[in-house]
C-alpha cells in the first residue's frame, strides 16, 4: 500500500486515540462533566496535563502497529504524539 496513505492512517489513529484517551481519563477520574472538567482545566491552566494523559493511549496504538508489522502506521502515531507534545509546549509557553 502507499506509504503516505499508511502514515496518514496512523496519524488519524493517533489523534483519535489521544482524544479517546483524554475523554476516558475525564470520565473515569473526574467528578465533573466533560465540559465542566474542560472549563476547570482551562481556568487552572491544566489543558496540557489532560492532553498528556490522553496521549498514553497512543502507546497502545503504536506498539500494536509495530506488533502487526505496520511500521508506517506506527510512524503516523508517532507523528500524532509529537504534534500533541508540540501543542502542549505551546500551551505551556503562551
Amino acid at each position: 500500500m502507499n506509504t503516505k496513505k499508511e502514515i496518514l492512517i496512523g496519524l488519524l489513529v493517533g489523534i483519535i486515540a489521544n482524544t479517546v484517551g483524554t475523554l476516558l481519563y475525564i470520565v473515569l477520574f473526574s467528578d465533573l462533566s466533560i465540559s465542566e472538567t474542560y472549563a476547570a482545566a482551562v481556568a487552572q491552566e491544566h489543558i496540557g496535563s489532560l492532553l498528556a494523559l490522553g496521549a498514553i493511549l497512543n502507546l497502545v496504538a503504536f506498539f500494536g502497529f509495530l506488533r502487526i508489522k505496520r511500521d508506517n502506521r506506527a510512524k503516523g502515531v508517532l507523528i500524532a504524539t509529537l504534534l500533541t507534545a508540540f501543542l502542549i509546549l505551546l500551551y505551556k509557553v503562551f
